[in-house]
């Protein structure tokens, strides 16, 4: 069966549909056999992203030269139910056609355009048509707020914009003015309305492209702005390179291999510098291919559909599976938790034996027993095929790293900065400790300094920050050490231990990062709030706790038709107060990007005071004993996650 990539219409571009017996919610497995895509003589592939002018785009036409015929890229499709796959220069063909219809637009070289898609092998080929004309870049998450796309688009000068289709067009209304001063707003779907810049892919770009234009790119020239919060204010444009990003690709791939015959299962955001390094520039760079997963809601299927061998990962996705075996642990016999429990002993002795770390010993003969009714299950829930998972973004509790090396799933994590292209350091699988973050990648000098700060240097640090000089100079010293804020500790084998922060900075486990203190300071402004504590490190989403101005309560109960006699706890704990409290403070956050927005609140029964040991003398919060005080009230906004 021929399928078409032209956005709803037939090209010369032809994709291939797998038949076979249905599985999972009507999708198609994707064979594990793939010998015909990838001859021995594409099996070692070397020089593509490397010497001194080396680019983005320059690694993927030699990827196209070198393997043509491998498989690139696989994606289902929900009109015809099945997984396909795309190959090399079938990608290339679609690049080359963006290539034709953005040359129609009057860009030059440097000019930055913005991508606003999910995963996909659609936003790949727009990224590789920009980059091959010379252009910019600029990532935007598919279901951002409209002020927030306003701001980066303002602030990056961007010309053009990429959306997806009538949801997008419609939820950007509010900034409708922003829009009609692009050269272009590009639907890849189809869009009744209608504007004097808008292009519908389907009728806009041509039927076939000429080649893959030859880049007047340099090593050295702007690849990408991702604009990342940062601690403080607005948004900020972290500018990086080809060389940046291909400087960090290289040095992963020398710190943990990855070959043409491995698949790895994407599913973070392309707008998420992880995945767009890690998941996207390295594989094209491995000769790998890529399987993007249909949502977060049907990983579980694809996992064991596409059955990759790499996955990469913030915590929240192992923390979840870790809850659920926990979970079915708990309702099972005492004789299988006993069993289990033993597994998970033998299974970690095991994995210090093989490191070389601990001596052999007499358990470890049933360790493979054991294993079968512990580990087994849960790999196969992986894809039975998984040969490491990298977990970045946030940090990975070490108790749930434990259990899954454990039980034979070797997850590594790393740790890096939008601002480091991103990966400063990750664990090696002949010397993984999930206690620490690993060593730091080859060319990545690391060193602690002033108040046990973790600096790095190195030739993946960013250009600086966009039209932010003085932000620049904060960040990066004159020695070009960049001050990473967080506090860390090396041990002798070179393995980074992050134990602090410098600065109040929360990280959700989905990677974002955002400054408490700029929130409540921007919440402070409510008319509502006497004190607020926003909540979410670790987390997957941010939640505050609130102490109200007096009568704010009584007179809300009253708005809402509440029985204004309810016992004040009650009546903190009331839905409709908590739905109406959120409602009115939201607006105040307008100015943040959109993953800094509340979830969940709870309302404090009494304000917090020197006296009660709750603010320090200069009357500041102590998160801590908060936290500590409240540890009940706040566990609850995160129940079931």
């Amino acid at each position: 069966m021929l399928t078409t990539y032209r956005y709803g219409e037939p090209t010369s571009a032809q994709g291939r549909a797998w038949i076979g017996p249905s599985m999972g919610r009507g999708a198609t497995p994707v064979p594990t056999n793939v010998s015909r895509v990838r001859p021995a003589a594409v099996r070692r592939e070397a020089g593509i992203g490397e010497g001194l002018d080396a680019t983005l785009d320059g690694a993927f036409r030699e990827r196209v030269r070198q393997s043509p015929d491998a498989v690139a890229y696989v994606e289902f499709d929900p009109a015809i139910r099945r997984w396909q796959e795309a190959t090399w220069a079938e990608t290339a063909r679609e690049v080359a056609r963006w290539q034709v219809g953005l040359g129609t637009l009057g860009l030059s070289p440097g000019d930055r355009v913005a991508v606003m898609l999910g995963n996909g092998r659609d936003w790949v080929v727009f990224d590789q048509a920009a980059l091959g004309l010379g252009l910019v870049t600029v990532p935007l998450y598919p279901g951002d707020r409209p002020d927030n796309v306003d701001w980066v688009l303002r602030d990056s000068g961007c010309r053009v914009l990429l959306i997806e289709g009538r949801e997008q067009w419609r939820a950007l209304q509010p900034i409708a003015a922003t829009l009609s001063r692009l050269e272009a707003v590009i639907s890849r779907r189809g869009i009744p309305a209608d504007a004097p810049n808008l292009r519908h892919a389907t009728s806009w770009l041509p039927d076939t492209g000429p080649g893959l234009a030859s880049s007047p790119s340099r090593a050295d020239d702007l690849a990408t702005l991702v604009y990342t919060s940062g601690t403080t204010g607005r948004p900020k444009g972290v500018m990086l390179s080809h060389r940046n990003i291909l400087a960090n690709v290289r040095a992963g791939l020398a710190a943990v291999r990855v070959d043409a015959d491995d698949c790895l299962l994407s599913f973070l955001p392309l707008s998420h510098m992880l995945e767009r390094s890690i998941g996207y520039y390295l594989p094209l760079v491995a000769g790998c291919r890529v399987a993007y997963a249909r949502s977060i809601a049907d990983l579980a299927d694809d996992l064991v559909q596409v059955r990759p061998t790499i996955l990469i990962s913030v915590p929240r996705v192992f923390e979840r599976v870790f809850g659920r075996i926990q979970e079915t642990l708990a309702a099972a016999t005492p004789l299988k938790q006993r069993l289990f429990a033993q597994a998970l002993a033998l299974g970690w002795r095991r994995h210090l034996h093989r490191q070389g770390r601990a001596p052999w010993s007499p358990g470890l003969v049933v360790q493979p027993i054991l294993d079968a009714l512990a580990g087994a299950p849960v790999r196969a829930r992986l894809g039975g095929r998984l040969r490491f998972a990298i977990s970045g973004g946030a940090p990975l509790p070490e108790a749930v790293g434990r259990f899954f090396i454990a039980l034979g799933v070797e997850i590594l994590q790393g740790y890096g900065l939008t601002e480091t292209s991103p990966v400063i350091s990750v664990n090696r699988l002949g010397d993984n400790e999930p206690a620490s973050v690993g060593p730091p990648l080859p060319g990545v000098q690391v060193r602690i300094g002033a108040d046990d700060e973790l600096l790095a240097r190195g030739p993946s640090v960013m250009q600086g920050y966009w039209r932010d000089p003085e932000a620049t100079r904060a960040l990066i010293d004159e020695a070009g050490w960049l001050h990473t804020g967080d506090q860390a500790r090396i041990g002798p084998r070179g393995h980074i231990t992050i134990t602090g922060r410098l600065k109040d900075v929360l990280v959700l486990s989905t990677g974002e990062k955002v400054s408490p203190a700029d929130l409540e300071q921007a919440l402070a402004g409510s008319p509502l709030v006497d004190q607020v504590m926003v909540i979410g490190d670790g987390r997957p989403y941010l939640s505050a706790l609130v102490v109200p101005k007096p009568q704010v309560l009584a007179r809300m109960a009253a708005t809402l038709g509440l029985d204004g006699a309810t016992a004040g706890e009650d009546l903190r704990r009331h839905p409709a107060i908590e739905r109406d409290l959120l409602a009115r403070l939201q607006p105040h956050l307008s100015a943040f990007p959109g993953y800094a927005k509340l979830v969940r609140l709870a309302l404090a029964e009494a304000p917090w005071t020197l006296e009660n040991g709750l603010l320090t003398p200069t009357l500041k919060l102590k998160r801590r004993e908060i936290l500590r005080r409240y540890a009940g009230e706040l566990g609850r906004l995160y129940e079931g996650h």
